[in-house]
């Protein structure tokens, strides 16, 4: 990937985390000042749903170190070979195994891309990837229950062998000829090999740098988790604390279609992560959101959150860059509408 690129990621990175440590500073000093009286109501239920979710994020830390040290990332990049609707199946399928969100997937793409990777599998892995993976089931049906987790697990599927599908047919009509943006004085070698290069080791303990990949890993990812959920919750209990349940039901409730195209039309603002969504889904969901909205945001959300596509943007053309975001917003209302009629 491009020397600018992973500079754009790395600002917008260190901005959201500054960010979030900031508001979760400010958001109890600002209740202890303007409603103290319902200070510890709104502390209480942040930390009590923030404790309930420790089991679970001890796993979700335990799997991403896990992934990172045994280079299981490099499995990843054996999906794409063969023939293209080949590709296009299985990276749709190893979308959701694959440990990045949706701006850590941006060098892997960046990656296939640069080394000739044909558009359409790409575009398959690049849809589904952000929107689940096995630490983001776990904390999406601990915040949502199971049937959320698995709709959008298989919405991630769906989305990457519909989008792959689709651009495969663009493609085969001439379009996309052209896919990465061209950079003055360099290209994408920067990154094109970190993700093809060494083997995968399952025994990673038995290295001293897998070891250190494995602990390094754990202890960042703890304080993201940690980080993000004790924002999500503290959003929700002021959610449920300060807007009324008509005013959320009004926007995002029942059953209609035009909530479910609402919920994908603010997903991509109010998204924080595939981690700390779900608490503020549910939130949403107890003020009257419909089961399809959910689901909506939650996939809307994981596609095009803004600094995804701030990095996106600055990576591909803009026919590349305007199916992405067109194909993400249409599979996000499609998705909330089967799930709204199945649940």
């Amino acid at each position: 990937m491009t020397e600018l690129t992973m500079r754009a990621i790395g600002v917008a990175g260190r901005q959201r985390l500054n960010t979030a440590w900031t508001l979760i500073a400010i958001l109890p000093l600002l209740v202890a000042v303007t409603d103290p009286d319902r200070f510890w109501q709104i502390i209480g239920f942040a930390a009590q749903a923030l404790f309930g979710t420790v089991p679970i994020i001890a796993i979700a830390v335990f799997l991403i170190a896990l992934l990172k040290a045994t280079g299981a990332e490099n499995l990843v990049a054996k999906a794409f070979a063969g023939r293209e609707l080949r590709m296009i199946v299985f990276a749709a399928l190893v979308g959701g195994l694959a440990p990045f969100c949706s701006c850590e997937v941006i060098p892997f793409i960046a990656g296939l891309l640069a080394v000739g990777v044909p558009l359409a599998p790409v575009m398959a892995f690049w849809l589904s990837s952000p929107l689940i993976d096995p630490p983001a089931l776990l904390i999406t049906a601990n915040a949502l229950g199971w049937d959320y987790a698995l709709g959008k697990t298989f919405a991630a599927v769906a989305m990457g062998l519909a989008g792959g599908g689709v651009i495969w047919l663009l493609a085969r009509q001439g379009l996309f000829a052209s896919v990465l943006r061209s950079r003055d004085g360099g290209g994408c070698s920067s990154c094109s090999t970190a993700p093809f290069s060494g083997t995968s080791q399952w025994r990673f303990w038995t290295e001293p740098a897998r070891r250190e990949i494995f602990q390094s890993e754990a202890i960042a990812n703890s304080l993201f988790l940690l980080k993000w959920l004790t924002l999500a919750y503290l959003l929700e209990a002021l959610l449920i604390t300060y807007i009324p349940a008509e005013t959320i039901g009004r926007v995002v409730g029942g059953g209609g279609f035009g909530a479910i195209v609402m919920g994908a039309l603010v997903g991509a603002p109010a998204y924080l992560n595939s981690y700390a969504a779900p608490a503020l889904v549910a939130g949403l969901i107890e003020q009257g959101m419909s089961s399809g909205a959910a689901m909506s945001f939650l996939v809307a959300g994981a596609i095009s959150s803004i600094p995804a596509m701030v990095a996106v943007w600055s990576l591909v053309r803009w026919p590349v860059f305007a199916s992405y975001v067109a194909l993400g917003f249409a599979g996000a209302i499609a998705a909330g509408s089967l799930f709204q009629f199945v649940t």
